[in-house]
């Protein structure tokens, strides 16, 4: 049976790593799939936001974050590849790291199903295929739970992940097709920013819901009145993890059941 061919967010063609790889990965997510996936002793660089999984992470290099990329730290580890993603990193760090990095593997999930994709890119070109297919399997378990769900009813979501200014989340994004998972519509309904600042007295549709994201900004519960003040006292706000709906990769399997879990409490 012919097997699909590896190709990354950007049309490029990889092949199977000659082991062992020296893998630097600049996406917190993928970081974590990758330890996911057993690769955690092939890992010799991350970012300073690469926290997941803490143990096993305590020991590989960082070389800075995700926009600021110290490529001379990166070099030194002569990597065979580097991890990036389309929204996380910047274009000229790619175009500077192809001059020294053998292969450089861009990821773009954009909905919850992309992860299939994603599983079997790394699974294929770091020889962990069958750890790749169990956690498909895994993460379409849950989809199909979610889809055998009597139907959700539909909400208006303002989903937060800013304040000073206000910004939420355009329909055009990972965690608004997550939340459509269970039938939450994010707003405003069409913006040409993917994270539009917003006024909240000034929305052109009144959300049934608003979710506090724990990231970016670290919404707590007081600053609910704050919210309720400009939308209204009977406007359910609720917190939310951020890295449940917006990480994709392996935490994608956890966020699916988590996502079910809380519109189950809110719908109670």
């Amino acid at each position: 049976m012919r097997t699909a061919a590896l190709i990354d967010a950007l049309g490029t063609h990889h092949a199977p790593a000659d082991r062992p790889a020296r893998i630097v990965s600049l996406v917190p997510s993928v970081t974590e799939l990758l330890c996911d996936l057993g690769l955690g002793g092939q890992l010799v660089g991350r970012t300073g936001f690469c926290v997941h999984p803490r143990e096993q992470l305590r020991h590989v290099a960082k070389v800075g974050g995700t926009k600021d990329v110290n490529l001379e730290a990166i070099r030194d580890l002569q990597p065979t590849h580097v991890v990036l993603n389309v929204d996380e990193n910047r274009r000229e760090t790619a175009d500077a790291l192809a001059g020294f990095v053998p292969h450089l593997v861009v990821t773009h999930p954009q909905g919850p199903a992309d992860n299939f994709a994603l599983y079997h890119l790394l699974g294929g070109i770091f020889h962990c295929e069958e750890r790749a297919a169990q956690l498909s399997a895994e993460l379409q378990g849950r989809l199909t739970a979610l889809e055998n769900h009597p139907a959700w009813p539909e909400r208006k979501v303002l989903y937060l992940i800013w304040r000073d200014p206000w910004m939420t989340v355009s329909t055009d994004t990972y965690i608004a097709r997550m939340l459509r998972l269970v039938n939450w519509r994010t707003v405003p309904g069409h913006s040409d920013n993917r994270y539009p600042e917003v006024e909240l007295g000034e929305l052109a549709e009144n959300p049934d819901l608003v979710l506090l994201s724990s990231e970016p900004y670290p919404f707590r519960d007081r600053h609910a009145p704050e919210i309720r003040a400009e939308l209204g006292d009977a406007i359910p706000v609720h917190l939310i993890e951020g890295d449940m709906v917006s990480w994709y990769g392996s935490r994608a399997v956890a966020g699916v059941a988590y996502l079910e879990d809380l519109a189950r409490q809110i719908a109670a």
